[in-house]
């Protein structure tokens, strides 16, 4: 039995992997700011301050961090500071419980972003070739603080002084997971015919089945020869005009309206969030996973698509619906 921590794991990718290792016999600890009734411990930690959690770290076999405030959201000074704050403080904050354990954990993987290279339109992005964002010609100079922020947080992590612990930042792309998240929102909107090609269409969006995504992580920790930052997303991401074609067909929807980059600006600020987590182009692949040679279990969207509509309860597109369970990891 492992024992395993999830800090910040009380979102839907947190709860997604906490309920993979507890139903796999693992002992697993949750750091939550606030921690709800689960099948598993949870432990208040406000991801700055040293504190009872400190104890949990102290003998865990892994560390999965993923705390950090949503992006979803206006970016105004004071949120710029939250979401800054709560992904840099937190990964100090391990850093000193990880130097400050007995006995210190083997592997320490760090939540990234797929956001941290550039917008996109002409290539792939793998881990080696793959260019960071920063100020981009013809890109808004907003869209620089996404990429500032995942460079500062990669930096944290990767400067922490860890000799006796395995490192990997997951650089993932969005998880697409059943009736959770962003998953959950775009369906709601595919049912009601809303999801039509969003802005250009031509921006790529990179993505992950909820299934490869935990069976990704059990890879890496079991590849104990892999460190550093690995891409954590599909190997085929597709523009955003395929990729809501492809969404609506599995939900059974046959055409939706497309809405025009002017209107999405304008329904962000309605809707206090930012475009350009829509219109950035994330053109992103797992360099290092396919290297290793990790199989995907839904590679394609189409299927991916299909699988996920079904077990949001659309009938007649249960496809693959049993191979979460059945997939063996890295196979």
């Amino acid at each position: 039995m492992r024992r395993v921590v999830i800090p910040g794991g009380s979102g839907g990718l947190g709860q997604l992997l906490a309920r993979h290792f507890h139903e796999n016999g693992d002992h697993v600890t949750v750091l939550s700011r606030r921690p709800r009734p689960a099948p598993w411990a949870g432990i208040w930690w406000n991801g700055r301050d040293p504190a009872a959690w400190m104890d949990a770290i102290d003998g865990a076999d892994i560390v999965i961090n993923l705390a950090g405030r949503s992006v979803d959201c206006r970016y105004t000074p004071e949120n710029r500071r939250e979401i800054w704050n709560s992904r840099v403080d937190s990964t100090r904050a391990l850093s000193r419980a990880i130097a400050a354990a007995a006995r210190k954990p083997a592997l320490w993987i760090n939540a990234s972003t797929a956001t941290i290279y550039r917008h996109s339109l002409d290539r792939p992005m793998d881990e080696t070739t793959g260019e960071l964002g920063g100020a981009e010609p013809g890109v808004p100079l907003t869209w620089k603080f996404s990429t500032d922020v995942a460079k500062a947080w990669e930096g944290a992590f990767f400067d922490a002084p860890a000799p006796e612990t395995r490192k990997i930042a997951i650089r993932s792309a969005i998880v697409m997971i059943p009736g959770a998240g962003w998953l959950g929102k775009l369906s709601g909107l595919t049912r009601w015919g809303l999801a039509g090609t969003e802005g250009p269409g031509t921006q790529f969006m990179s993505w992950i089945h909820a299934a490869d995504f935990t069976r990704a992580i059990e890879f890496l920790i079991a590849r104990k020869d892999l460190d550093g930052p690995v891409n954590v997303c599909s190997p085929n991401p597709l523009p955003n005009r395929e990729f809501l074609r492809l969404l609506r067909h599995a939900f059974g929807v046959r055409m939706a309206p497309p809405l025009p980059e002017w209107a999405l600006r304008l329904g962000s600020v309605l809707l206090r969030t930012e475009a350009e987590l829509i219109l950035k182009s994330r053109r992103v692949v797992p360099g290092r996973l396919l290297e290793a040679g990790f199989r995907f279990a839904y590679p394609d969207w189409e299927m991916a698509a299909h699988d996920l509509a079904g077990r949001t309860g659309v009938p007649g597109n249960r496809i693959a619906a049993s191979r979460i369970g059945k997939v063996s990891t890295g196979s």
